[in-house]
């Protein structure tokens, strides 16, 4: 539930020349992302998607643009360097940006930031300091750094030449794209949506712009029905590149003036849409990066013309990547984990393994226990794991082998 509110509004302070300007200067710097069209995803949607592959990005994110055409403005004889805090997608921007532009850079990241990411930031020549149990922690720790030496902090969404260099991605997709509908972005903090959104107001003004969020994270979406910035008490997402608990005065603005919907997500349905593009699309993206299309695939952007998905970043955790594939197929019905009591007597189980083979399913895994809750002295336990199509086969199954006279459970 919402919180009170900690911030006003501010009128759109973010023009087309200062997107156009962004773009000449971080044109050297940026990898192009052409928009892809994918023929299976339009045939799933009923609609034409692109995909605007920033995951592809240097730095595997968008952040880099917003980051570099902030830093590379700095004099670096006059600036002690740069600070910032974050525990993904924003530390690396910043320490790329920094490096090519000649700047030392500090990045704080709480104490629980994955080892990949960790060592990635590094990589970009930037020094990191874990710090905190939250990023809110490792933010306070930045700013006292700030505060004491003289660095520029560098804040991930709450600055116009951040939110400038974001909306480069908004001229590209008004170039790149025809007959356009809809661009779907996904919302965090707000500062690529109100990038992107003030770019095609300005430049495409027929182009709607609907952002999404998690519904476990959804403060722009409750800053808006709100009519103000309000922070939310709590935020709870396996998206954690769009789990923000509250907008700034200066994203909400731009969001408010030329957004025309925010749209939520489940957890279930952005990791049906990860999978969906790791199968489809061949497109390795973290959660946050997988939102726009989850929405899209749900249902929940109106209307049947072409629609530019903006893929926002890719940087996961490969072991985060397994669960989260776990997850997702789990979600699209693709596994199906049952718990199956037999009488502990030989050939049960092979009997059982029988009536599962006669239904052409391929099983994944076997668990055999012999004690367990509600089993009696005479009795096993057996789980079996699955593979089914879709959540129809999964109901199928069940029903099938339960008027086999098995005793079956739905474990998930």
């Amino acid at each position: 539930m919402p919180g009170s509110g900690k911030c006003g509004t501010i009128s759109p302070v973010i023009s087309l020349a200062d997107i156009r300007d962004a773009r000449e200067r971080v044109a050297a710097v940026v990898r192009p992302t052409p928009l892809v069209a994918t023929d299976s995803l339009s045939r799933l949607t009923g609609r034409a998607v692109l995909l605007k592959p920033e995951h592809r990005q240097r730095t595997g994110s968008f952040k880099v643009r917003g980051a570099h055409n902030r830093i590379s403005r700095l004099d670096p004889e006059r600036t002690p360097g740069v600070v910032a805090a974050s525990a993904g997608n924003h530390a690396q921007g910043v320490a790329l940006a920094a490096t090519l532009s000649g700047l030392p850079a500090l990045i704080v990241m709480p104490t629980g930031a994955s080892l990949p990411k960790v060592e990635a930031t590094k990589g970009y020549g930037a020094e990191v300091r874990l710090q905190g149990d939250t990023v809110d922690d490792a933010i306070a720790a930045a700013l006292e750094h700030a505060e004491r030496t003289g660095a520029v902090f560098v804040p991930p969404f709450d600055d116009p030449l951040i939110v400038a260099g974001q909306g480069t991605i908004g001229l590209e997709i008004a170039e790149e794209a025809g007959d356009l509908d809809v661009v779907v972005v996904p919302v965090g903090g707000g500062g690529l949506i109100a990038g992107v959104a003030t770019a095609l107001a300005r430049s495409r003004r027929s182009v709607r712009v609907v952002g999404v969020q998690a519904e476990g994270a959804a403060a722009m979406a409750a800053s808006l029905e709100a009519g103000r910035c309000v922070e939310l008490d709590s935020v709870g997402t396996i998206a954690d590149g769009i789990a923000v608990r509250a907008p700034s005065p200066l994203t909400f603005s731009h969001v408010q003036a030329y957004v025309d919907d925010v749209v939520t997500v489940s957890d279930e349905e952005i990791s049906r849409a990860l999978l969906l593009l790791l199968e489809r699309a061949k497109a390795v993206v973290e959660p946050a990066g997988a939102a726009a299309l989850a929405a899209v695939l749900a249902g929940r952007v109106p209307g049947r013309g072409p629609a530019a998905v903006v893929l926002s970043g890719g940087n996961v955790d490969p072991l985060l990547l397994m669960k989260l594939i776990d997850h997702g197929l789990s979600a699209a019905g693709r596994f199906l984990v049952l718990r199956v009591v037999l009488p502990d007597r030989p050939g049960s189980l092979a009997a059982a393994t029988a009536a599962v083979a006669e239904l052409g399913l391929n099983v994944l895994s076997v668990e055999h226990h012999r004690s367990g809750v509600a089993l009696g002295v005479d009795e096993v336990e057996v789980l079996l794991t699955l593979e089914t199509r879709d959540p129809d086969h999964r109901g199928a199954v069940v029903a099938d082998l339960r008027a086999r006279g098995l005793r079956v459970d739905l474990v998930r």
